[in-house]
């Protein structure tokens, strides 16, 4: 059996993330198992930092005051993993997702090690200062995983450095 892509996600993926992942792994039957946390460990100062690097004033301002229960967390993650399969439908081989809990990268580190992903791809929205200091998930992948490690800007097609 082919080993896996692992895919790490903060968002579903989209078109742009399956045209990526098609062009990846055509023709193979390459399984795709989908990570999606459950929450996110809130940073106020570097949230409200990446809002207005992308000049998203408005979302800056709300972030500050913004609450969100565990349901509705679990809510948001459900329906990402049940996006990003769906959008996954067609490609590779057999799909499979989880929700998770805890450190992502963590979990994407010990999800490599047992089922001997052949490599991971980790799509996030672009968050400014994480990704200038390196201290994003698809960088600290890298350092932890030991296998190649793709970082893809969700809705962009566009992939960044790790």
């Amino acid at each position: 059996m082919t080993a896996p892509i692992l895919i790490l996600t903060e968002v579903a993926l989209g078109p742009a993330e399956r045209k990526a992942l098609s062009e990846l792994i055509e023709g193979t039957d390459t399984p795709l198992n989908v990570l999606v946390p459950v929450g996110r460990k809130r940073r106020l100062v570097v949230d409200f930092l990446d809002h207005l690097s992308m000049l998203e004033f408005r979302k800056a301002v709300g972030d500050l005051s913004s609450k969100t229960s565990p349901e509705n967390e679990q809510a948001v993650a459900q329906t990402a993993l049940t996006g990003s399969l769906a959008a996954l439908e067609g490609i590779g081989g057999p799909r499979s997702g989880e929700l998770i809990q805890g450190d992502p990268v963590a979990v994407l580190a010990d999800r490599a090690a047992e089922s001997g992903a052949s490599q991971a791809i980790v799509v996030t929205l672009p968050h400014a200062v994480e990704d200038t200091l390196h201290t994003d998930w698809a960088n600290q992948a890298q350092r932890k995983l030991g296998i190649p490690v793709l970082h893809l800007y969700a809705g962009t097609g566009f992939i960044g450095d790790s």
